[in-house]
């Protein structure tokens, strides 16, 4: 990337925001709502704009190899209004992918819970919990299964959720612009409609996300790849990144039911230590709690998207740093990785992008 990353910023990333308040709770930011909107429509400003820069870490293996670790640190300028303060809880987050996520629909919630863990009964290290968070259809809570902190129940609402806070665009589940009473110009800017996704747009969206299929493995039969899955395996990262789901067989979309597929997640948030945590709560996840990423097609991103920043804030330039960033309950398996020697390494790495 040019500018050593930088345009990752402005490319890639959303910014979550919200603030503490005096009694503890967390709400969306008085003056900039759930998500900061570093570009604008004609006639309305930015609301700020987002820098970064690198702090680069060395470390090594056991083996004395070296490795280096990217380190992002955001700031913020031309703040429209108030500044961020102490109290506001910031949490940049890359586009994840768009695929395969009709199967991850048609779990079903007993499918999901079975592999909570949360008082680390079997002694692995791993206590992976569901999140709940509310369906604004049903007017109740649900299962978390979308989002790098599963704060969206289904795809519908994940879709529109992404209408509304990465476009703008309204529809029936989300009505209301992100436009806070100190935003004048945005409150008082053209709208396309109310809602501005009709319900057949809403309907079509959903309906392609939910069929828009997995991408075909690659180099399977390699010894490379071979060697990578038993290492996967042997070093503990199936305990998060669990392999095999099936779907519901009483799913509404006939085409979805009772299939057999491979995403590498259990779906279920994990304390992911502190040099990953964003200290910003989502539903029942802290701070330093986030939803396993389904591996499926990481290692198409650099053909698709020209990049391979990995995690939730873009910091990892492939599988290789992601792992190594990885720590809180999977820290044992990061440090057992450290420990391989470099064919070992580059066998792991092999696997996970051939997924």
């Amino acid at each position: 990337l040019v500018n050593g990353g930088k345009d990752v910023v402005n490319r890639s990333l959303l910014f979550r925001i919200s603030q503490k308040t005096a009694n503890g709770s967390i709400e969306d930011h008085p003056s900039y709502g759930g998500q900061l909107n570093h570009e604008a429509n004609p006639g309305v400003l930015p609301e700020a704009q987002p820098e970064v820069v690198f702090e680069f870490i060395k470390g090594q293996y056991a083996d004395g190899s070296a490795y280096e670790l990217r380190k992002p640190i955001f700031t913020f300028k031309n703040f429209q209004f108030e500044a961020f303060d102490s109290n506001t809880r910031i949490s940049p987050r890359v586009a994840p992918q768009v695929f395969g996520l009709g199967l991850v629909d048609a779990l079903s919630a007993k499918a999901i819970l079975a592999n909570v863990d949360e008082d680390d009964v079997n002694g692995d290290g791993i206590s992976g919990r569901a999140n709940y968070v509310y369906d604004v259809e049903s007017h109740s809570l649900a299962i978390g299964r979308f989002g790098w902190k599963a704060n969206q129940p289904s795809m519908r609402q994940q879709t529109a959720s992404a209408l509304l806070g990465d476009m703008g665009i309204t529809s029936s589940l989300y009505p209301k612009q992100n436009c806070p009473l100190v935003q004048i110009a945005c409150g008082l800017a053209i709208t396309g409609g109310e809602p501005e996704a009709e319900a057949f747009v809403l309907d079509a969206m959903t309906a392609y996300g939910l069929t828009l299929g997995v991408p075909v493995r690659r180099g399977t039969d390699t010894m490379e790849v071979i060697a990578g899955e038993k290492i996967f395996r042997q070093i503990g990262c199936a305990g998060c990144h669990t392999p095999n789901h099936t779907t519901s067989n009483e799913y509404p979309l006939a085409e979805l039911r009772s299939q057999s597929f491979h995403p590498y997640s259990d779906f279920l948030l994990h304390d992911m230590g502190v040099e990953l945590a964003d200290n910003r709560p989502d539903g029942l996840a802290t701070g330093s709690e986030w939803r396993t990423p389904p591996l499926w097609g990481v290692g198409l991103f650099q053909k698709v998207s020209k990049h391979q920043n990995l995690l939730h804030d873009a910091r990892a330039r492939g599988v290789e740093e992601a792992i190594l960033w990885h720590g809180g309950e999977a820290q044992a398996a990061r440090e057992k990785f450290k420990k391989l020697v470099l064919f070992e390494r580059k066998s792991l790495v092999s696997f996970i992008n051939s997924l």
